[in-house]
C-alpha cells in the first residue's frame, strides 16, 4: 500500500508539466504571430541586411495562422488550440535559435550565418514530430508527412526567392536538419514505449488524459477500465431518523475513493452519493487511497443502485458523549452508538495525505478484542500535507486507542438530531464542490455538539482550527470539519496541486458565516432520534494498484528518455554555434 502511495504522489507531482500549455489558446494565437513577426525582424535584421520587411512580415503571419488551420487536419481530435500551443513553441525554437547565432557570431568575433535560419527551421520541424505524436494524435508517418509545413511555409514567405537555393541546399544545414529529425522520432519512438510491458503506448494515454482536461473522457475512462478488476467494496452508514420517520440524516462512509481526477471515473461520487440520499447526508473520507478508485461512469452508476440494497445490521436509541483524545499533532474525536464506535482522525492544523491501510486493519482489531460491534473509521482530511510520519502515525494509533478505551466506560443517553445544509445560501465558491457544506447538531445528556462537512478537496492548514474558535465564541462546540475529498473541480486550478483546497479561495472568516448560519438552522430541526447501522456490499470494477504502478514507470522512464536526448540534443547544437 506504502508502494501505490509512493506511485499516485509521484504521478501527482509531474502534474505541473501540464501546466506549461497557456492557459488560453488566444494567447498562443497571439503570441505566435507576434514572434513570427520578431522571427522575421531578426532574419532580415540580423542576417540578412536589409529593412524591407514590412510585406515579409504580415506574409510570414498570414502563412503561419493558414498553416495552423491545416494542422487541425493531421490531428486526431481536429484541436485548434493545441495546435496553436504546438506553433507557440515551435517559433519560440526557432527564435531562440536565430538569437543564438547572433550571440555566437557576436563573441566569436565571426560573421553572422544563414545557417541558423534554415537550422531553425529544421528544429521547429523537429519539435513538431515530437509534440505532433505525443499530444495530437499523429502517428510517426503522419508527424513527418506535416513537421515540415508550417516551418517551410514561413520560411518560404520571410526569404527572397533567390535566396531559396543557396539556403536550402546547404550540405551542413541539410546533415544537421536531418540528424535533428531522427533524433526527434527516435525520442517519440522510445517514449511511446517507456511504459511496456504495463502500458502499451505511453502517447496514448497522455493523450487520452488531454481529452479528458476538455470533458472527452471517453478514451480515459475505457483506457483505466480495461485494467480496473472487479472485487466487493463496502460502505457502511450511520442513518438517524426522527421519532416519526419525517426527517433523516445519514452519515456516509464509502469504501471506494474520489478520483482518480475530474471528470473521469468516481471523481464526483461524493456529490453523487450525496444527491442520491436527498441531500441529506455526509459523506465521509473512510481509509481507503486511490486503489479504490472508480474508473468509468459505469461503474459509479453501478454503485449508486447497489447502495439501495443497504441492509440494516443494528439499531439503537442511545450514544455516548463525545471524546476526545489528542497526542501531540495526532486528535481522535469518538462516539458510540449502542456498542458501534464513529472515530474521527485527523492531524489538522499540521495535514496529512490519505491515512493508510494498516492503521485501519489495526485499529478495527483492537476495537475487536474490546468486544465493539463494529467499528467505523472518519479520515477528517482537514489540512494539507504529506504521507503521515511514522511518528504521527503512532500517536494516531495510541489515541485512537485510548479513545476506544475511553468509550466503553461513558453512560449512554437518548440522542437527538437536527441536519441542514447549504442548499439555498449563496455559497458557490472555486474551492467547494457540488455538495457544499453541511452541519449535523447532536443532542447528547442535554449538550449540543455539532460536526461539520464540505464537499471539497481537502482544507488550507489552520481553516478547521479558526472556524471551530469562531463556534466557539458563539458558545458553540463544534468537534470536526470533515472533507469529502472530492475530485471534482469547478474551475481549472492552474497550480500544482490541481485543485484549490477549502480555505485558499474563500477564508475562515467567510466559511464561519456560512458554518454558523447552517449551524442555527440544524439546531433549530433538533428532534428525537434514533439510529440505525446500515451495511452494503457492492460488485464493482476498482482500479487497483498496479495500474498507478505502470502509470508511474511510464512518466519516470519518459523523462529519463526525455533529458538523455535533451542533453544530447543541447550539446550538438552547441557544436553547430562554432561552426
Amino acid at each position: 500500500m506504502e508502494k501505490s502511495s509512493d506511485d499516485v504522489s509521484n504521478i501527482h507531482n509531474r502534474f505541473s508539466l501540464t501546466l506549461i500549455n497557456p492557459s488560453s489558446h488566444y494567447f498562443s494565437l497571439i503570441g505566435s504571430l507576434a514572434i513570427a513577426a520578431i522571427i522575421t525582424t531578426t532574419t532580415y535584421f540580423g542576417y540578412l541586411g536589409s529593412d524591407e520587411i514590412w510585406f515579409r512580415i504580415l506574409a510570414v503571419m498570414g502563412v503561419l495562422a493558414l498553416s495552423q488551420l491545416i494542422d487541425t487536419r493531421f490531428t486526431r481530435k481536429k484541436e485548434y488550440s493545441k495546435c496553436l500551443h504546438a506553433s507557440l513553441f515551435g517559433n519560440m525554437l526557432w527564435i531562440a535559435t536565430l538569437l543564438m547565432g547572433l550571440l555566437a557570431s557576436f563573441v566569436l568575433s565571426k560573421e553572422t550565418s544563414l545557417f541558423f535560419v534554415s537550422f531553425g527551421m529544421f528544429l521547429f520541424a523537429s519539435f513538431r514530430i515530437g509534440i505532433f505524436t505525443t499530444t495530437l494524435g499523429a502517428d510517426i508517418r503522419k508527424a513527418w508527412a506535416i513537421c515540415m509545413v508550417q516551418p517551410l511555409a514561413m520560411f518560404l514567405a520571410m526569404v527572397p526567392y533567390e535566396m531559396w537555393n543557396v539556403m536550402l541546399t546547404n550540405p551542413m544545414v541539410i546533415g544537421f536538419g536531418v540528424v535533428f529529425l531522427i533524433i526527434a522520432s527516435a525520442w517519440s519512438v522510445l517514449t511511446d514505449r517507456a511504459g511496456r510491458p504495463g502500458m502499451e503506448s505511453t502517447h496514448k494515454t497522455i493523450q487520452a488524459y488531454l481529452a479528458s482536461q476538455g470533458n472527452d473522457f471517453t478514451e480515459a475512462e475505457e483506457i483505466m477500465e480495461e485494467r480496473s478488476s472487479k472485487t466487493k467494496v463496502s460502505t457502511s452508514q450511520i442513518r438517524l431518523r426522527s421519532a416519526n420517520g419525517s426527517t433523516e440524516f445519514r452519515m456516509v462512509l464509502p469504501e471506494i475513493h474520489p478520483g482518480p481526477y475530474h471528470p473521469v471515473g468516481g471523481s464526483n461520487i461524493p456529490y453523487l452519493i450525496y444527491k442520491n440520499l436527498d441531500s441529506s447526508a455526509m459523506v465521509m473520507h473512510s481509509i481507503s487511497d486511490h486503489s479504490l478508485n472508480l474508473p468509468s461512469k459505469n461503474e459509479v452508476e453501478n454503485y449508486l443502485k447497489n447502495l439501495d440494497k443497504s441492509i440494516i445490521r443494528e439499531e439503537g436509541m442511545v450514544c455516548t458523549e463525545p471524546v476526545t483524545v489528542q497526542i501531540n499533532k495526532a486528535r481522535v474525536i469518538g462516539l458510540l452508538f449502542g456498542n458501534n464506535p464513529l472515530l474521527f482522525l485527523s492531524l489538522s492544523p499540521h495535514g496529512m495525505e490519505d491515512i493508510p491501510s494498516y492503521m485501519k486493519k489495526e485499529i478495527e482489531q483492537y476495537a475487536q478484542n474490546r468486544n465493539y460491534t463494529r467499528t467505523m473509521i472518519v479520515d477528517c482530511h482537514n489540512a494539507m500535507g504529506e504521507e503521515i510520519s511514522k511518528d504521527d502515525g503512532e500517536d494516531m494509533l495510541k489515541a485512537a486507542k485510548s479513545c476506544l478505551d475511553s468509550l466503553i466506560t461513558k453512560d449512554h443517553y437518548p440522542i437527538e438530531f437536527g441536519y441542514a445544509n447549504s442548499e439555498g445560501m449563496d455559497v458557490w465558491t472555486e474551492d467547494l464542490g457540488m455538495g457544499g457544506l453541511g452541519i449535523v447538531c447532536l443532542k447528547i445528556n442535554n449538550k449540543k455538539y455539532f460536526l461539520g462537512w464540505a464537499d471539497s478537496n481537502n482544507m488550507e492548514n489552520g481553516v478547521r482550527e479558526k472556524i471551530v474558535e469562531n463556534f466557539t465564541k458563539k458558545d458553540y462546540q463544534l468537534l470536526e470539519i470533515c472533507t469529502s475529498d472530492t475530485h471534482y473541480a469547478p474551475v481549472k486550478a492552474r497550480n500544482r496541486n490541481g485543485y484549490y483546497q477549502l480555505g485558499l479561495i474563500t477564508g475562515a472568516e467567510k466559511l464561519s458565516k456560512w458554518f454558523l448560519e447552517i449551524a442555527k438552522n440544524a439546531e433549530s430541526k433538533t428532534t428525537v432520534a434514533k439510529f440505525e447501522i446500515l451495511e452494503n456490499e457492492a460488485d464493482v470494477k476498482i482500479m487497483g494498484q498496479g495500474i498507478y504502478e505502470d502509470y508511474s514507470k511510464a512518466l519516470d522512464n519518459s523523462l529519463k528518455i526525455t533529458k538523455g536526448f535533451m542533453i544530447g540534443s543541447v550539446l550538438l547544437f552547441i557544436v553547430t554555434l562554432f561552426l
